[in-house]
């Protein structure tokens, strides 16, 4: 199966180098934007602006929003991918995952907790009203989530995780408790709640230590 986000949504036969560049400038303004203001408030005049490019150069790549929304849903994911795979795949210790808890924190701290994270608030906006765009964020969690467990499989396998310990079971928990922690830090404007989520989640990682 092909990863979610892996590459952007494929762009027409045949463009040219301008043209790329052009499609790109126009995701990624998109992107910035719904990221900010969310995806519904975001409207193709705005992407127009923001990009500096005309109607008739948005509508020569996109057909519509909801393409433009699929298409900056994968460059998303692709991100976020790519970030935690930076992350995870280096993970075989506790003294790691505390590390990937730290990162997520410190940039999440920079905006203090605004915005939420990228895929869980297009998320939170297009999963009862696109299918398409909803099932790419599926699967980009579900290889996040993927990412984490192999961690802890890791830790296993190196012995300082207990063979009783669920990776799987783990990693969602995880998962579950960053994306809630990013949803509260975004109400409050505080991360405070992220670090507790997270931090609790951790404690019960570290209960399966063996040393």
């Amino acid at each position: 199966m092909t990863r979610p986000g892996s590459a952007t949504v494929a762009p027409p036969r045949q463009l040219t180098a301008r043209g790329q560049a052009t499609r790109a400038r126009i995701v990624d303004a998109a992107a910035d934007l719904m990221y900010v203001k969310g995806v519904n408030a975001t409207t193709l005049d705005d992407v127009r602006a923001a990009s500096s490019t005309s109607k008739s150069q948005l509508y020569q790549h996109f057909a519509d929003k909801d393409e433009l929304v699929r298409a900056v849903v994968s460059r998303r994911a692709g991100q976020v991918l790519e970030r935690e795979q930076g992350y995870l795949e280096r993970l075989r210790s506790f003294r790691g995952l505390q590390r990937w808890r730290d990162a997520l924190v410190q940039r999440n701290a920079l905006q203090n907790g605004a915005y939420g994270c990228a895929l869980g608030s297009m998320a939170s906006e297009l999963s009862d009203q696109d299918d398409e765009a909803r099932q790419t964020l599926a699967e980009a969690f579900a290889e996040w989530t993927g990412l984490i467990a192999a961690g802890l499989r890791r830790m296993q396998d190196a012995g300082s995780l207990s063979n009783s310990a669920d990776p799987d079971k783990l990693a969602v928990g995880l998962m579950a408790a960053l994306q809630g922690g990013y949803l509260l830090a975004e109400t409050q404007h505080d991360i405070t709640p992220m670090e507790t989520a997270l931090d609790m989640a951790l404690d019960h990682v570290r209960s399966f230590l063996t040393r």
